[in-house]
């Protein structure tokens, strides 16, 4: 997408270039949303909320650090991609907004270079990333301002946040962020500073509230809030049509393919199961960087035809493979580097179409899958205990039904993607105005 500030500074009365847009946009309350890489397709977290807050009467301006080249998107991704704003590391635009900076506000301009240097000192993957975004951070700023934009909401506590730090720091727009898993527990470098800046620190969970409390001080008890994700219960419903009978029990696992996701503790009690003689199929959905790895542990484990390899799936096609399941897992586990998963959104997903789920009492997992009440739970990384759960599921129909409709309730109260973005949106709102 071409630049919004095209070759001239802006003015209150110039026209915004590159996709037509105006200054009459301005109308409607304008929020920006930072993520790290759009569109991804395993954070459909992250795309809804968006057009959930745009059907609330918002627009949306979409800035993502980086852009991902997946080879599969959500349909509903190709519309703001087409919008998205888009930039390289390095450009003459870039190096303009630097000086603009640079000349009119020097003081925000190099206390928020030297904030994000000294907040990130010490980790790696903070400096060098947050160096290597600062100029591209700084020149969304600056279309920010000429788009009118009066809230900036940032997904992620990693850089996306800092990049809402130095946006705030450039501009005073408001932003908050949301913290959801590994982005938060792996490294705390500069959270102190994204919390003390930040209108409002979103959560996904009680769980990630405690740890930031915990690391930045209870004074900020008042600003860190939980909002919890969600899904469209109209989407992933109950299928009332009666189940097509099959000997083998199905067994579906979501996710991308990565160490925390625990796919290697679900194949070690698939086989398990296979020793005792169940009939089973256990179907992965997903990609990333061990998935060549699970599949020479399947092979090694001699698990054969019990196990498929799908790839990417749209949404759609989850859906699809949710209301042909018996039971969805979610074998997450901590990492040596620290990463642990926030609330798996599959959980949520499965959940809604009634499909009884098995998951790891890990982090804010539990205030999700209740034990016993609409789920069940096993202690990460112990597929003696996964496999005993998917036994007893595999054995009692009745169980499988009755966690399932206890879990499409939760659902319904607690996790319903448009009431909980209704009160991100109040909040984007109450702290902009």
């Amino acid at each position: 997408m071409t630049s919004v500030l095209g070759d001239q500074p802006p003015t209150e009365s110039a026209v915004v270039v590159g996709d037509g847009l105006s200054t009459e946009r301005r109308s409607a309350r304008t929020v920006a949303y930072v993520m790290s890489r759009f569109p991804k397709l395993s954070e459909t977290f992250v795309l809804y909320e968006m057009l959930a807050v745009e059907q609330l009467g918002c627009r949306v301006e979409l800035f993502p650090l980086l852009r991902e080249a997946e080879p599969i998107s959500h349909p509903e991704a190709r519309r703001l991609v087409e919008r998205a704003h888009y930039e390289p590391f390095l450009s003459g635009a870039i190096v303009r907004s630097q000086l603009h900076f640079a000349l009119r506000r020097p003081r925000a301009y190099f206390a928020a270079l030297g904030r994000l240097m000294r907040g990130t000192l010490g980790s790696r993957n903070y400096f060098f990333g947050g160096l290597a975004i600062f100029p591209k951070v700084v020149h969304m700023a600056r279309c920010m301002e000429a788009l009118g934009v009066q809230h900036v909401h940032c997904h992620f506590a990693s850089h996306p946040a800092a990049a809402g730090f130095v946006i705030h720091r450039l501009t005073g727009i408001p932003f908050t962020f949301t913290a959801h898993g590994t982005d938060l527990h792996r490294d705390q470098h500069m959270l102190r500073a994204k919390v003390a800046d930040a209108r409002r620190v979103v959560t996904i969970s009680d769980y990630n509230r405690r740890l930031i409390l915990r690391e930045c001080g209870a004074r900020y008890s008042d600003k860190v809030v939980v909002v919890r994700c969600g899904v469209d219960p109209c989407v992933f419903r109950p299928d009332d049509r009666e189940p097509a009978s099959r000997r083998a029990f199905s067994m579906l696992c979501v996710g991308r393919f990565e160490e925390v996701k625990g796919h290697r503790y679900l194949l070690e009690a698939c086989r398990l199961l296979a020793d005792e003689g169940i009939e089973f199929r256990c179907r992965f959905v997903g990609d990333g960087p061990t998935r060549h790895d699970v599949q020479r542990v399947a092979s090694s484990l001699g698990l054969g035809g019990s196990v498929v390899m799908e790839g990417r799936r749209t949404r759609a096609e989850v859906v699809e493979r949710l209301l042909a399941a018996d039971v969805l897992v979610a074998p997450s586990v901590p990492t040596k580097t620290g990463s642990r998963e926030g609330i798996p959104v599959v959980l949520m997903e499965a959940m809604s179409t009634a499909l009884p789920v098995v998951a790891s009492d890990l982090s804010g997992i539990p205030e999700l899958v209740r034990h016993e009440q609409n789920g069940l739970l096993v202690p990460p990384g112990d597929p003696t205990a996964l496999a005993a759960a998917l036994r007893r599921l595999s054995q009692d129909r009745a169980l499988r039904i009755r966690l399932g409709r206890a879990a499409r309730q939760t659902i319904l109260r607690e996790y319903d993607l448009r009431r909980n973005v209704c009160v991100l949106a109040g909040m984007f709102a109450e702290q902009s105005a």
